[in-house]
């Protein structure tokens, strides 16, 4: 059995560290982003420090409750930083952690917000969503980045796609929870093995994401089952195989003079920059769109790891700025 190591949260034992995930990151992780690690170690394993940002729906537009954001210390993300930035689209946080409480779900009701890790939103903007166009999400549960893209614009067609069933079923009601009936009308939900679709459906959508399968770092970091750890351990090898999969599905889906974001929420190379270096050297027509912008207006409220990439950026957990691990990469099809 492993040993796990505890964390506390507000003077009780909230979650578990397995200490086999911490020792595998602490050897890769020390080596890729060196004394960062330190500091990201600590915000990682320590849940009493993370924050949530709050982003509101648009299509049930909570006025009160923004109101009560801004008197609780909150401030809107984004505002005036990003020129392109969408204004329907209102998310805020906190430079403290605090966490408004999750709004439960009610079969007719749509909720007013969605509680996020702000870094997830940098795949979804780096996508330039316009009204119109057609959208595949195809690694869409649970669903945060298929909603916060309905609060950028009004897309003529969005697919959303999630291979696993029960990971699907969370897909289906976070849609329902968030999104009225007539939007819906133009969002398909599938349960397809995403490797298969742009086969299945070439060349057909404007623009692409692919919220990759990935070693979570939060996540893997308090795994109860100390088999299932050990096994994800020794399977993450595998992990940029199917990365690199999905991305030759995608680039199939999209249609010429589209838009392809790559997102995961780890901090590992081997599966962020060196998937999409891999995709570039092997497509002639695929070429690096640059979100060096994004680094240069964003730093107040979050940290960048050096990438090598101009198409890529790495979102770090830093003190007061604990969002992340969040990688994105931006491509387009000639």
């Amino acid at each position: 059995m492993l040993t796990r190591l505890k964390a506390k949260s507000g003077g009780k034992l909230a979650k578990q560290i397995c200490r086999i995930v911490l020792d595998h990151f602490d050897k890769e992780y020390s080596r890729e982003l060196g004394e960062s690690w330190n500091t990201v170690r600590d915000i990682l394993t320590s849940p009493s420090l993370w924050q949530y940002a709050v982003l509101l729906n648009r299509f049930n537009y909570p006025c009160e409750l923004e109101k009560d954001l801004y008197l609780k210390g909150y401030h809107r993300l984004f505002q005036g930083s990003l020129p392109d930035y969408p204004k329907s689209m209102k998310c805020y946080l906190k430079r403290t952690p605090d966490q408004m409480p999750s709004e439960r779900h009610q079969v007719g009701n749509l909720k007013k917000y969605y509680l996020l890790n702000a870094a997830s939103l940098f795949p979804v903007l780096a996508l330039e969503l316009r009204d119109g166009e057609k959208v595949l999400d195809l690694c869409a549960a649970p669903g945060g980045k298929s909603v916060a893209l309905l609060q950028c614009a009004w897309p003529g067609y969005l697919h959303c796609n999630e291979y696993d069933s029960l990971r699907l079923r969370w897909l289906r009601q976070t849609l329902e929870s968030f999104i009225p009936q007539p939007l819906r009308n133009v969002i398909k939900v599938s349960e397809l093995d995403g490797r298969e679709i742009g086969d299945a459906q070439p060349e057909t959508f404007d623009k692409v994401l692919v919220d990759a399968p990935c070693s979570n770092d939060r996540s893997w970091l308090f795994s109860s089952d100390s088999q299932k750890a050990a096994c994800r351990i020794h399977q993450r090898r595998n992990l940029p195989v199917l990365q690199l999969e999905l991305l030759r599905s995608a680039i199939k889906a999209l249609r010429p003079g589209g838009l392809l974001v790559y997102s995961t929420c780890t901090l590992s190379k081997a599966e962020n920059q060196d998937v999409i270096t891999e995709v570039l050297n092997s497509y002639s027509n695929i070429v690096p769109m640059d979100l060096r912008g994004f680094t240069k207006h964003c730093s107040q409220d979050f940290t960048f790891a050096p990438t090598g990439q101009e198409c890529g950026l790495l979102v770090i957990p830093d003190k007061g700025k604990a969002w992340g691990p969040m990688y994105v990469a931006k491509l387009k099809k000639l």
